[in-house]
């Protein structure tokens, strides 16, 4: 069913950058609940996601499972209004998404100084608790932290040393682990440590998908701004996970990154408002249904 304009006359397909494979209904639902759920106080109808999702081309049941499953896991909880149901965002949930916000969004915001120093970890976790190295594996890639070899996980950031220290603290590794910071002493090649801990040249090739993906990406309605506002964040949020967003002496000067943060934040700044309007235009027709 095509979507509707707010005459009510069916409007054009949205225009929708090229196609890749299809992000799930819970990721879609997670870059929605942080860019238009999170602002506002955290609490949506469940109507309004079911618009929303469709939007993006996902289906009412898979929507309902990803909110059903999202609830599972405590980042959402419900309450009865009548026949409808409103959701909202959990502490926990809460926690979850700003801190993604806060990385996704300050990816490559703005030049950072290095003094030079690293942070190096050693924690051994068996292979046995594969679930646990998992979790530790999740959390330090987060942070930006790389492994050139089995337990060893390093970054040219000495300031994510609080960060790692609750990570540990969290994962009750505090007996299996040690750090410490420091100045490179100079032996090695720190090109090729770099190289083991970062596969930065698969980066910089879905840096540069990126920008051909997006950068000459136009909308004309309030719905393809909502669509493609959706799209571009879904797709920048990987980059948290995939850039350890080193210092430029590091880098090579052709380094894509913070061409694709300019079309990122350019598009997104632009599109902002219009997105925004289309979610309100959603919601308060979820919220007048009966």
């Amino acid at each position: 069913m095509a979507p509707r304009t707010d005459s009510g006359q069916a409007s054009e397909p949205v225009r929708r950058p090229p196609e890749k494979a299809s992000p799930s209904a819970r990721s879609m639902l997670l870059t929605v609940l942080g860019e238009f759920v999170l602002p506002r106080r955290g609490a949506l109808w469940t109507g309004t996601l079911i618009d929303a999702l469709g939007a993006l081309g996902v289906e009412e049941k898979s929507a309902r499972q990803a909110l059903s499953r999202t609830a599972a896991e405590g980042l959402l909880e419900s309450e009865r209004h009548g026949r409808k149901v409103r959701w909202n965002l959990t502490e926990a949930g809460d926690r979850l998404l700003r801190e993604g916000t806060e990385r996704i969004y300050g990816l490559m915001r703005r030049p950072h100084a290095w003094d030079g120093r690293w942070l190096l970890l050693t924690a051994g976790v068996p292979e046995t608790q594969r679930r646990l190295r998992h979790r530790l594996r999740t959390k330090l890639t987060w942070l930006g932290l790389g492994s050139p070899s089995p337990a060893l996980w390093v970054i040219p950031d000495a300031s994510k040393e609080t960060a790692v220290r609750e990570i540990i603290h969290e994962l009750d590794l505090d007996d299996r682990a040690y750090a410490w910071t420091g100045p490179s002493a100079g032996i090695g090649d720190t090109a090729k440590l770099i190289s083991a801990a970062w596969d930065l040249e698969d980066v910089a090739k879905r840096y540069l998908r990126f920008i051909e993906r997006f950068e000459d990406v136009t909308v004309s309605s309030d719905r393809e701004a909502f669509v493609n506002q959706v799209l571009l964040i879904q797709e920048w949020r990987h980059f948290p996970f995939l850039d350890p967003d080193l210092p430029a002496e590091l880098l090579d000067h052709a380094w894509p990154g913070p061409r694709a943060a300019a079309v990122f934040h350019d598009l997104r700044d632009r599109w902002h408002r219009r997105a925004q309007a289309e979610w309100d235009r959603m919601d308060a027709e979820a919220a007048a249904r009966h």
